[in-house]
């Protein structure tokens, strides 16, 4: 798509050091020039998908969340998932798993046969089937498990010279916030960086996220903390820079139908203060894109089939009638989606009332997290018996 309707913007023009990720071996085992992170979402950033945003502008491309025994295994599944776009020149991908051992054979195992460069641990996902095991975000309020996860997949990882990283979120819920802790620990355990998601495990993705906590962050630790939470234009990742001290960004939902965004925040690191603005005939042509990109990995069916769950966020706000809505969301053939996209008014302009709104899950706070039974009892955790029964990749 080349690069339609720009709108000025009056932020100043700063220098942003490029986002440098060490292993304990190797200093700068990868540099990201342009310091900004496609966040890791299930079922959506797939190979596919990051080579769409990767087209459109520089930084970190993580694959979807992966389970540690689905890698250990060779789940055919999660094998599928390992698979990387031809510009991936950096080769990312995020695990979970709440065994150190088994973590860290799943990062041998990434490192070796799927010559992966950066390997990221989730401990933030909020959805109820991985906390009810004691895995995403429920994990780091058992410390020592928490530690003993981060040494053993950095130990393993650093045979290699590649750098760990690790997400998380403020904590559990407002009354058991753990994050203060967790980026000493993934610090004194030798990660290479933090991204914190602004936000409590209750919350989900629903309210405002907390920039204060990433400032603190950055106050309490040495090592490199990556903000995440509610950047929805480039605009807001400067801001949140600014008003935090982060070293880099992660973006997430705002990217959802708008892989355009990267772009934007390319540009605006660059000091190009420059806003994407398509036409819904340069959306179609970005929809069409990401079609083709889905069938070479998964076949036309499958990968249409795919596509579908994009259609309501690429055409969020334009003028397309409801039954044309349903018939995009119902795809199967290219033949069908050219027919359908013709249809389109090419000339809509972008609806610029939907910039800066929140884009993808939202919901409402937790009212209960659900966790193990005990799980606030102590810090430890090491004498717990926890299984991941899921292999194949899952995530939030």
């Amino acid at each position: 798509m080349d690069r339609p309707c720009i709108r000025p913007r009056s932020w100043p023009v700063t220098e942003y050091a490029p986002l440098r990720l060490s292993a304990p071996s190797k200093t700068d085992a990868v540099v990201v020039e342009t310091p900004v992170v496609l966040a890791p979402m299930a079922g959506i950033t797939n190979a596919a998908y990051r080579q769409l945003c990767a087209e459109q502008g520089a930084g970190l491309y993580v694959c979807e969340m992966l389970t540690s025994r689905g890698i250990v295994i060779g789940d055919r599944k999660t094998r599928q998932m390992l698979t990387f776009a031809p510009n991936e020149t950096i080769r990312s991908v995020q695990t979970y798993g709440v065994d150190p051992a088994t973590v860290a054979d799943a990062t041998r195992k990434l490192c070796e046969e799927y010559d992966v460069n950066h390997v990221d641990l989730n401990f933030g996902c909020p959805v109820p089937k991985v906390t009810r095991k004691g895995g995403g975000g429920a994990l780091p309020w058992k410390q020592d498990r928490f530690r003993a996860i981060i040494r053993a997949v950095v130990q393993a990882a650093d045979a290699y010279g590649v750098p760990v990283t690790m997400k998380t979120r403020k904590g559990i819920d407002d009354e058991h916030l753990y994050y203060l802790d967790a980026g000493r620990i993934a610090q004194q355990e030798g990660a290479a960086a933090i991204c914190l998601h602004a936000r409590t495990v209750g919350d989900a993705y629903s309210g405002e996220a907390d920039w204060d906590a990433i400032a603190r962050l950055v106050e309490h630790v040495d090592i490199p903390v990556l903000g995440n939470g509610d950047i929805w234009e480039a605009a807001d990742a400067l801001a949140m820079m600014e008003q935090t001290g982060a070293a880099g960004v992660e973006v997430g939902r705002g990217c959802l139908g708008r892989p355009w965004l990267f772009r934007d925040l390319a540009d605006a690191f660059a000091g190009r203060s420059t806003q994407t603005l398509p036409t819904l005939g340069e959306v179609a042509q970005m929809v069409r894109r990401h079609g083709e990109l889905l069938a070479q990995i998964m076949g036309e069916r499958h990968g249409l089939t795919d596509l579908r769950k994009h259609m309501a966020w690429y055409f969020k706000g334009f003028p397309v009638g409801g039954e044309l809505r349903h018939e995009l969301a119902m795809i199967s053939s290219f033949e069908q989606l050219d027919v359908l996209l013709a249809q389109l008014d090419a000339d809509a302009p972008f609806p610029q009332i939907e910039l800066g709104k929140p884009r993808g899950r939202q919901g409402t706070p937790r009212k209960h997290v659900i966790l193990p039974y005990g799980w606030y009892d102590d810090t430890s955790g090491l004498d717990l018996e926890l299984v991941d029964d899921d292999a194949a990749g899952s995530g939030g």
